[in-house]
């Protein structure tokens, strides 16, 4: 008996499509990342607390090293090998990089939003990996991070931000 399950290269993903978005920029189950980056000055966002490994500025910048690699992958369509130390993907950040890390993770989140509606999300690009699984583990990714994000504010008593966050 054949199995009566379309191939998953056949099936349609609107629904993935349309949730992409929202969970690489929140807003409905977590603080949108927007919201989380809000109000935050450069020697805010480069100040690690004391009982915690991060700053939000290096949060961030790990963050975009992950998104470049993978829009690197989805664009050139072919895998790329992971990093060789796990130290690699986080690059040291000063205050006064702080306003480029910021812009480009917005850069890189608009580059992504343009493959969320792809037709071959079921493709298959980095080794088994699908470019719908690929967009969907880094939004998961940043969703972490960024509720990491959250908590270094919240150390450092620079939460919540000006437009609010949730604080109920």
């Amino acid at each position: 008996m054949s199995d009566p399950r379309p191939d998953r290269n056949e099936r349609p993903q609107p629904a993935l499509a349309r949730l992409l978005p929202k969970l690489f920029r929140g807003g409905q189950a977590f603080v949108g990342v927007e919201a989380a980056l809000s109000g935050l000055d450069a020697a805010t966002a480069a100040r690690r607390p004391d009982s915690l490994p991060h700053s939000v500025a290096e949060l961030v910048a790990h963050v975009n090293w992950w998104n470049r690699w993978m829009l690197d992958v989805i664009e050139g369509g072919q895998a790329m090998p992971s990093p060789k130390h796990a130290a690699d993907p986080w690059p040291a950040v000063t205050e006064d990089d702080w306003g480029r890390v910021r812009n480009e993770f917005y850069e890189l989140l608009a580059r992504i939003d343009t493959h969320t509606a792809r037709p071959d999300l079921a493709n298959p690009v980095n080794h088994e990996e699908t470019i719908g699984e690929l967009l969907a583990d880094f939004a998961l990714h940043t969703a972490h991070h960024f509720g990491q994000v959250v908590t270094v504010r919240q150390a450092l008593g620079a939460w919540p931000p000006p437009g609010g966050g949730d604080t109920w």
